[in-house]
């Protein structure tokens, strides 16, 4: 029984997560395609798997029931998108990526990078990413790292949706430096406890969220050997009622609908056993998270850009000035098409980074559990070849071009539109707000740009 059977079946099934909340701004669910209109969609679809396209047409088929009020109220108001994040948990797809025996889908980073570009091109934009996009990629290090009893309590219930979890790496006075947070978290055995003490920054759905992966110091940075020392990885409760946690939500330019936060802890105390993996070994493991966020990012930005270009064409269609379509003017086709080609190219960087991932996580996880019959049946070379360098390298490398050309086509939109092109109404102004985050966010532009200048090129690191 493949795996495309198994998710269809539990899709025509029904999941088990919690209930949709109603909303007036919901539509009921209709026979219609993947394009928010009767034209086809501009993504090439050549090459994908029968997974990827399953994946496709069922969130989009989920996505259709929230129309672009739905998304324009969320933003308007700073209202979370629950009554989407509970859709998407009520058929499975918030385990689109984790372990089967878990209740997951046990699909790969290939197929959520399907699922996450399917939401923001839907009309959800960042904000129905963002909505679910920790649940994917920051239970990637829980899944493949924690103990059986910290996935059994946790994983079934992110699935389901009765937990959402958030993702505290960053800090206000580190940055991109992540080698250097400052985040304590000291261990008490007599208490068999962690006390943490510290601050994160810009953590998503921390204000809804019941867990956090957290990235926190476990050694001071002054007694460490080497900088990617010290550093631990816990899953742990927030708690509202307990001392020592303070959240403040910070206003923000775009997806709106979805709270960013500062997290203070304050002598936080979290149990022992929420520890991932070994203590000081933090940083590693997290990796794992990293490269996924990256792909999943990249897919968020192509969505988008998609979005924005759909509008464009189709209002560069109807738009009559002077007698003709103002398509018909290269001015306004030109930039365009070009803006597609740059989506085309950036989509091919995204599934091939994807595809890396995932072939490289599925040689480790063989090499785990058999390396010598993995060997001795591979005839040859295999993807066991595939360097954790050659990973980061790709997903970083999607990562910028997707944002970039996502970017492109969500300006080009604005403008084709003229005046109405600030228009709340016709959505393209909330893309332009919303395509600046993949630019910015989880590396900078320029940091990536420094990252394969050293990595690829060799040259001389600049910072």
């Amino acid at each position: 029984m493949s795996r495309t059977y198994r998710l269809c079946r539990a899709l025509r099934a029904g999941g088990g997560g919690v209930p949709v909340p109603a909303s007036p701004f919901l539509r009921a669910p209709t026979p219609r395609g993947f394009s928010t209109s009767a034209r086809r969609p501009l993504m090439e679809l050549t090459g994908f798997s029968e997974e990827q396209l399953t994946v496709r047409d069922a969130v989009s088929a989920v996505c259709a029931r929230f129309p672009s009020t739905y998304w324009q109220e969320c933003d308007q108001n700073e209202r979370d998108p629950k009554e989407f994040h509970a859709a998407l948990a009520k058929d499975g797809w918030l385990g689109i990526a984790l372990p089967e025996e878990l209740g997951g889908a046990g699909l790969g980073i290939s197929e959520a990078t399907m699922m996450m570009q399917t939401i923001t091109q839907s009309g959800a934009g960042m904000a129905g990413a963002q909505a679910i996009h920790a649940n994917v990629y920051a239970t990637q290090p829980l899944a493949r790292f924690g103990t059986r009893s910290q996935l059994e309590e946790t994983i079934p219930k992110i699935i389901t949706g009765q937990w959402r979890t958030c993702f505290g790496v960053t800090e206000p006075n580190t940055g991109l430096e992540t080698l250097k947070l400052r985040t304590l978290a000291t261990k008490h055995p007599a208490r068999d406890t962690y006390s943490i003490s510290g601050q994160k920054i810009w953590i998503t759905c921390a204000q809804i969220a019941a867990k956090m992966i957290l990235l926190a110091r476990t050694t001071p940075l002054e007694e460490v050997r080497k900088p990617t020392q010290g550093l631990s990885l816990f899953c742990i409760d927030l708690d509202r009622e307990q001392p020592g946690l303070d959240m403040r939500k910070i206003k923000k330019m775009g997806a709106r609908a979805v709270d960013a936060n500062e997290v203070f802890f304050d002598k936080y105390e979290v149990p022992a056993n929420t520890l991932i993996g070994q203590e000081n070994d933090g940083f590693r493991i997290i990796l794992h998270g990293m490269n996924a966020e990256r792909c999943l990012l990249a897919g968020e930005a192509l969505g988008l850009g998609y979005a924005a270009l759909e509008r464009a064409a189709q209002y560069a269609n109807d738009r009559v000035v002077f007698g003709r379509p103002i398509g018909q003017n290269q001015a306004i086709a030109h930039p365009l098409a070009d803006a597609y080609m740059r989506l085309e190219a950036a989509k091919l960087a995204t599934y091939h980074a994807a595809r890396l991932y995932d072939s490289a996580a599925s040689a480790s996880n063989t090499g785990e559990e058999s390396s010598n019959t993995a060997k001795s049946n591979s005839g040859g070379s295999s993807s066991s070849s595939i360097p954790l360098h050659s990973v980061g390298v790709a997903c970083n490398s999607a990562k910028y071009l997707a944002a970039e050309a996502a970017f492109t086509a969500c300006e080009r939109a604005v403008l084709s539109h003229g005046g109405m092109g600030y228009a709340m109404e016709y959505d393209v102004e909330r893309y332009l707000r919303e395509c600046l985050v993949p630019r910015i966010a989880p590396v900078s532009r320029e940091m990536v740009l420094n990252y394969v200048s050293e990595k690829v090129l060799q040259l001389p690191r600049s910072y």
